[in-house]
């Protein structure tokens, strides 16, 4: 930032002293204020460049590791401990409420079978493949629903009906008309994370600034170019926040369909899994059906949804330190 002078120059109309000229205080500064002095003004303008100064420094390893790895590590030992402790002090027969130690084994016993990761690899796949297919589809949908009124008056408020629609009650209908096999996933798997996506992208075009709008107009960028340039760049917050919530839905349709449909014919996936646990009394293979949906469901957002998070906060000066 250039330094501003602040001395004054006298003038045909202003004395050196403390005379009165036009547009002089008592003190001979303009306004009636006194001159600021030069090293206060240095400090001022310092402390604004360091205001506009993004901090790119990479935090240590070791306050990484305890600031974000050591609560959730010691947040799950405090659930295996009470876990435990309500297991001795039998407050449940062991059939309702197994000990870590027999969802261990029944892990362990998954693993050395090789059934384990088939287990993960089915549902993962299948939810991944949804929800590609569901932002392909829900993303020109929120853009249409966005920029066209009459679409919206249409089909806006279906949307958001369709979004508070539970993902299970489509299971049947979609049994009924496509039978069991993935095509009835992928169905009941749109129908919950289409809405989502399409909402978030039409909340986050909401919120862009109509100057943008403007400033992109008269540099050319209208249209396809002004959506693609100007638009979506400037709803990338509400959109992102949206495809989250969007995979949570995908996951979760995904799980009711698991449960409900079975056939050999689909493969064994995590919601079979529960629902095997559940035919068989095995509240073991119950439990490490939930903990393994939950896992996925935590490590597809952190390796995926935290990432694009922290980047597009940091590319717009809102994430201080990476």
């Amino acid at each position: 930032m250039a330094s501003t002078d602040t001395s004054t120059q006298p003038g045909p109309e202003t004395g050196t002293g403390t005379g009165g000229g036009p547009g002089a205080g008592p003190e001979g500064g303009p306004g009636g204020g006194a001159p600021v002095p030069h090293s206060d003004m240095a400090g001022l303008e310092a402390g604004l460049d360091a205001l506009e100064t993004v901090q790119t420094a990479r935090t240590p390893l070791r306050t990484t590791l305890v600031q974000k790895v050591l609560p959730p590590v010691l947040a799950v030992g405090l659930v295996l401990i009470v876990w435990q402790v309500l297991v001795w002090a039998e407050v449940a027969p062991r059939y309702k409420l197994p000990s870590p130690d027999a969802v261990w084994a029944e892990l362990t016993d998954a693993w050395n079978k090789g059934t384990l990761l088939g287990f993960i690899w089915t549902s993962v796949s299948r939810g991944l493949l949804g929800f590609a297919l569901a932002l392909a589809i829900g993303t020109p949908l929120g853009l249409l629903v966005a920029r066209v009124k009459f679409v919206r008056a249409a089909i806006g408020p279906i949307l958001s009906g369709l979004q508070s629609l539970p993902s299970v009650a489509w299971v049947p209908p979609a049994v009924i008309w496509l039978g069991l096999n993935d095509s009835m996933m992928y169905a009941v798997i749109l129908l919950g994370a289409v809405p989502s996506i399409a909402n978030g992208l039409v909340s986050g075009i909401d919120q862009v600034p109509p100057l943008f709008l403007r400033a992109g107009r008269t540099l050319g960028a209208t249209g396809l170019r002004g959506t693609w340039h100007v638009v979506l760049p400037a709803a990338l917050p509400g959109y992102l926040a949206g495809l989250k919530q969007g995979w949570a839905f995908s996951w979760r349709s995904l799980m009711a369909a698991e449960i409900i449909a079975t056939s050999p014919d689909l493969g064994m996936g995590l919601g079979q899994l529960l629902e095997n646990g559940r035919t068989n009394g095995s509240m073991s293979m119950v439990f490490l059906a939930i903990f393994l949906i939950l896992i996925v469901g935590i490590a597809i957002d952190l390796l995926i949804f935290s990432p694009l998070e922290r980047r597009v906060l940091r590319g717009r000066g809102l994430l201080v330190k990476s």
